[in-house]
């Protein structure tokens, strides 16, 4: 199983909830039912417990967001940035077997496949502010 694909899809389906409102059971349902490859190339358990997590905790993980801003404010950052920023600090805090170090660097990569440059240095800046204080 591949958690960098089933990382990936995570911030998808975050995002999508972002823009939707869709609950955290319709995503899964819908993404299951829509999956067009074999789910046994990805960690689907991986996805829900990430997505879980980042949904039962969003308070906790938006408060460690706003702490590691540096003049921002949590609603100027772009939804998308703002799932991977999610997604990330919500594997550091709550995903034992993913470590700090990894979560950031994989943020890293999803923010270069799925936002603009100037973002990258913006969410590694984050996340390291978050780390240290973790």
């Amino acid at each position: 199983m591949n958690r960098k694909r089933s990382r990936e899809i995570a911030m998808e389906l975050l995002f999508g909830m972002t823009l939707s409102k869709n609950t955290l059971e319709e995503t899964i349902e819908t993404f299951v039912e829509d999956f067009e490859m074999n789910l046994n190339t990805i960690d689907l358990e991986y996805i829900k417990e990430i997505l879980l997590k980042v949904e039962k905790n969003k308070e906790v993980i938006d408060k460690k967001i706003e702490e590691s801003l540096t003049n921002w404010k949590l609603d100027r950052i772009s939804k998308v940035n703002l799932s991977i920023l999610r997604l990330a600090i919500g594997e550091m805090i709550y995903i034992e077997d993913v470590p700090e170090k990894v979560a950031i660097n994989e943020a890293i990569e999803l923010t270069k496949k799925y936002s603009d440059e100037k973002s990258v240095s913006f969410v590694n800046g984050v996340l390291d502010n978050a780390f240290k204080s973790l």
